[in-house]
């Protein structure tokens, strides 16, 4: 065991303990597969007691002014900021981000926090017009127990847009990040705890076992970000417990190149919406569909591309996660796909593998039709733009998608007929501040960003009131 190896523990009941289940985990090092954290597993007493001190915190949390509960959460952003360089160093040596883009989005999320505390006193509800003698309104509250679950590839920032959105509005949370990440999470649970009564906020740790408990107690919210095997086994426990299920879950995002384009910028962009993070992204660009006019230039273009990412990407996340992307792309090219550049595993410690364009690659590939969360641009020749919204279209997610075209006509209709939440044009990562949508199909269910998370996480209550009678 490495001397500054990270020791996580949990947070419940206000103390800082380890897990009971006596199992422990280990992550490794994805650059050169040393260990990096070790962590007691939260048992399902653990989850049991984390759930039932939320329930009693709740009331009093709830009724918190929305000013303080602001206050709050801006003190916690304010530690999350002055420890940001601290928290990328640690996610950079968990799931492999470089440094640089790790700080970046923790300030992200820093923004986030700070975002929900300003959104969270402004939330309200409305009055309807009835009898003049009563009063009739609509009045949002905090749900009560919200279960957060959150993934390894973007974990501050992620957390902090469910967390702070839930607390915001009066939830109390537990809180379960990634096993891939639990140092992360744990500094930020450290971070963000401090600020909170006691009950407010814990922390589990653990695997797929852990998450489950957590999904099928008696909570109020389960919103998870993480894979559609994953969503949909807690779609199944909330409906067995009458939870609410929000849910953003996997893609396979497709971009379409039309003829007119300029290959090299098209390249350009297709390159940075597949390669950055290592196309660990939930909306990296997976599946590219070229017009056959500008296909053989935007080819040798993303080829380029894809050799200057080489120096700029880090490692993935795993060898599991790294083994499963190069697992698809050897059967693409076992099904007649053309490697232009990487393709291959490297030899060696770490989870490393190479951005990858696969040429010649058809709609039924395993690389086309599945997620492959790495950094692979697989990349189908069409004769015409009718044909690649029509394979765009066909598949068992909704995440996002982008159009690359010099025709509005073109742009228009893309985003009416694509059945994604967010639809890019000449853009692959644009969009304004405060965007929210509903991911379809596989993709998940519930608004995940933006104001419309803080109605996510309020139920709606109708109240009618009139005078009692006159003489009482």
């Amino acid at each position: 065991m490495r001397a500054d190896m990270y020791e996580v523990s949990q947070y419940v009941s206000g103390s800082w303990q380890p897990g009971a289940s006596g199992r422990r985990l280990t992550v490794l090092s994805p650059v050169d597969d040393s260990p990096v954290t070790e962590v007691a597993i939260s048992s399902e007493d653990d989850v049991a007691a984390a759930v039932a001190t939320a329930r009693a915190a709740s009331l009093e949390w709830a009724a918190t002014a929305p000013a303080a509960r602001a206050a709050a959460l801006h003190a916690a952003a304010d530690a999350v900021a002055a420890a940001a360089d601290e928290l990328a160093e640690i996610m950079t040596a968990e799931m492999g981000k470089p440094v640089g883009g790790a700080r970046e989005s923790i300030m992200a999320g820093v923004g986030t926090l700070r975002q929900y505390a300003e959104l969270g006193p402004t939330h309200r509800g409305r009055t309807l017009a009835g009898d003049s003698a009563a009063i009739d309104l609509m009045a949002y509250e905090p749900r009560g127990v919200v279960a957060v679950i959150t993934p390894w590839n973007d974990p501050v920032a992620v957390s902090c847009g469910l967390l702070g959105a839930a607390l915001a509005t009066g939830n109390v949370v537990i809180y379960k990040p990634s096993e891939r990440t639990p140092a992360t999470g744990w500094r930020l649970a450290q971070l963000l705890a401090e600020h909170f009564p006691a009950g407010v906020f814990s922390l589990l740790n653990g695997d797929g076992p852990v998450g489950a408990a957590l999904a099928a107690s008696a909570v109020d919210v389960v919103a998870q970000v993480g894979s559609t095997a994953t969503g949909r086994s807690i779609a199944a426990a909330c409906a067995r417990t009458g939870a609410k299920a929000l849910l953003e879950n996997g893609g396979s995002d497709p971009v379409i190149v039309d003829a007119g384009v300029d290959p090299a910028w098209a390249a350009s962009q297709v390159a940075l919406g597949a390669f950055v993070n290592s196309g660990q992204i939930c909306v990296a660009v997976e599946r590219v569909y070229v017009h056959r006019d500008v296909a053989g230039a935007f080819l040798e273009a993303l080829e380029n591309e894809a050799e200057q990412w080489e120096s700029r990407i880090g490692p993935m996340v795993d060898r599991r996660m790294r083994d499963a992307v190069d697992e698809q792309v050897q059967q693409a090219v076992k099904e007649g796909a053309r490697v232009l550049r990487g393709g291959t595993a490297p030899a060696g410690p770490g989870a490393f593998y190479p951005p990858t364009v696969l040429a010649d690659c058809t709609h039924d590939m395993a690389v086309v039709r599945e997620e492959t969360f790495g950094p692979v641009a697989a990349v189908v020749t069409v004769d015409s733009f009718s044909s690649a919204l029509s394979l765009a279209a066909d598949s068992p997610y909704g995440l996002a998608a982008s159009v690359l075209t010099t025709s509005m006509s073109n742009a228009q209709l893309a985003w009416r007929r694509l059945p994604a939440g967010t639809v890019k044009v000449n853009n692959v990562f644009g969009g304004a501040p405060g965007g929210a949508a509903h991911p379809r199909r596989g993709s998940g269910q519930g608004f995940g960003y933006g104001p419309e998370l803080l109605d996510e996480m309020t139920a709606m209550k109708a109240v009618h009131i009139e005078a009692p009678p006159q003489g009482w």
